[in-house]
């Protein structure tokens, strides 16, 4: 693959890692707890490398090319995250909040961040609609392996983005309840705007 064209799609990848949602609330949440911003973003990283696979096999090219099948996904995938922005507004996360949930193993926060991330309808943007834009089937690379550089590159964009703001939610909100919760309130009200966003405009087409 040519640089401007990995150039441009880690501009695209960006953009919408560091657009807040349902992962961004999840690394804030994790961020509150003690000991849970790592098991929680290497979950979340998970559900993409699940991902990645099935566009390495191919899987994502023939569901983008079914439309039926791409809005099953994208609806599933948009109530589902504003279910979640529903859930954040009615119960935003809070260092005091977050104390009382410490018992939850590492292993139950990083599934719940293979869950997060699995059903996130960015995911489904990006992995259905934007990653058969960037791939050049006359390219000398195959295309498994384009598609797997544009799947590490977009999951190593998750580590850096959502360890940092794991880390900046237990250095900066943890003590600060009311930034915290305004902060998650926030997160909460984008999510519900996206998955709003993605519902309407894939009903509409």
């Amino acid at each position: 693959m040519d640089t401007t064209t990995v150039a441009a799609f880690l501009a695209v990848d960006l953009l919408l890692v560091l657009t807040p949602g349902a992962d961004w609330a999840y690394a804030i949440a994790a961020g509150l707890r003690d000991r849970s911003v790592v098991p929680a973003v290497a979950g979340l990283i998970a559900g993409y490398a699940g991902y990645t696979l099935l566009a390495v096999a191919g899987l994502v090219m023939i569901v983008a090319s079914s439309s039926s099948v791409l809005t099953a996904l994208t609806v599933a995938g948009s109530v589902y995250l504003m279910w979640l922005g529903v859930g954040v507004l009615r119960r935003p996360a809070t260092p005091v909040a977050a104390t009382e949930v410490v018992s939850a193993s590492r292993r139950q926060v990083a599934l719940k961040g293979v869950g997060i991330s699995s059903l996130n309808p960015k995911a489904l943007l990006l992995y259905f609609s934007l990653f058969p834009q960037f791939i050049d089937s006359a390219s000398r690379w195959p295309v498994a392996a384009q598609t797997g550089l544009l799947g590490a590159l977009h999951m190593a964009a998750c580590a850096v983005v959502y360890l940092g703001v794991g880390v900046l939610a237990r250095t900066v909100l943890k003590a600060r309840p009311s930034a915290a919760r305004a902060v998650t309130r926030a997160s909460g009200a984008m999510m519900l705007l996206i998955g709003a966003f993605l519902l309407a405009e894939r009903l509409a087409q």
